[in-house]
């Protein structure tokens, strides 16, 4: 019961600190949806229509993902801040283990990607042009994008503690995120089908653990049918399996205080 209360603790601390940053929230709700406008209306005309149909409707699910991904990054980065200005270090010399100390600080990364992810979603599904064929029922499919969101915050909430626990200067944790994650926003699905690609790229697409969050929304949110897609078995399958096990890694690893 004291872990919970602990965890619930740092939860809603962490939480009061990113709504004061309104920088933070302003910039990642915002700039995919700026993002989405840009590149869904300015580009269509010049995209061939046989390869994507309705491409500003296809795009809106990469947009989603990268608010998670966006606010993962930033929301994992106040392990920095804790570190330097020694909260961290208070909070480790409390009776409770390093792991749940990191658990509350993960969980609550990933309550803000999924809630910011949603406002997107929210809004996105409002503007005119953009045509969502919500395949499985608008209660279905929002409850799977929903999902999805959830399990790709866990995912990257995880992977993004894993990362600060074990990278000492906030320019390197954010050099090594962008590293390893804008090669997977960009070959996920997000912004071109998969099966255009070349066969390694694809391959590629394939082994990308974003691929199969992008998928499951494109399926509730763009498809028609689930023709060419991986398939919502195939998708909460691998999502689940991924984040539960990355979750369980990031909150689990030693971490240095040292700087």
């Amino acid at each position: 019961m004291r872990e919970l209360d602990a965890i619930t603790a740092l939860l809603v601390r962490d939480l009061r600190s990113f709504f004061r940053s309104r920088s933070q929230l302003y910039s990642s709700v915002f700039f995919p949806l700026m993002l989405l406008a840009i590149l869904g209306v300015g580009v269509e005309d010049g995209l061939d229509p046989r390869n994507i149909d309705d491409y500003v409707t296809f795009l809106t699910p990469g947009m989603i993902v990268m608010t998670a991904l966006f606010s993962s990054t930033f929301s994992s980065a106040t392990y920095y801040q804790d570190r330097d200005s020694g909260i961290l270090r208070v909070l480790f010399a409390s009776p409770h283990s390093q792991r749940v100390i990191l658990l509350g600080k993960t969980l609550s990364s990933a309550v803000i990607g999924v809630a910011q992810a949603l406002i997107v979603l929210g809004v996105a599904a409002a503007i005119p042009s953009i045509n969502f064929h919500w395949q499985y029922g608008v209660p279905g499919s929002i409850a799977l994008t929903a999902f999805a969101v959830v399990l790709l915050n866990l995912f990257l909430s995880g992977l993004g503690q894993m990362l600060a626990s074990r990278i000492r200067s906030m320019q390197g944790f954010h050099l090594v995120m962008n590293l390893v994650l804008l090669p997977f926003l960009f070959f996920s699905g997000a912004f071109f089908p998969l099966d255009e690609l070349p066969i390694w790229l694809s391959l590629l697409g394939r082994i990308n653990p974003l691929s199969y969050g992008v998928d499951l929304m494109h399926l509730s949110l763009y498809a028609q049918n689930s023709d060419g897609y991986f398939g919502v078995p195939v998708d909460l399958a691998v999502l689940t399996l991924l984040s539960v096990a990355v979750f369980y890694a990031g909150t689990s690893r030693h971490t240095s205080l040292e700087r």
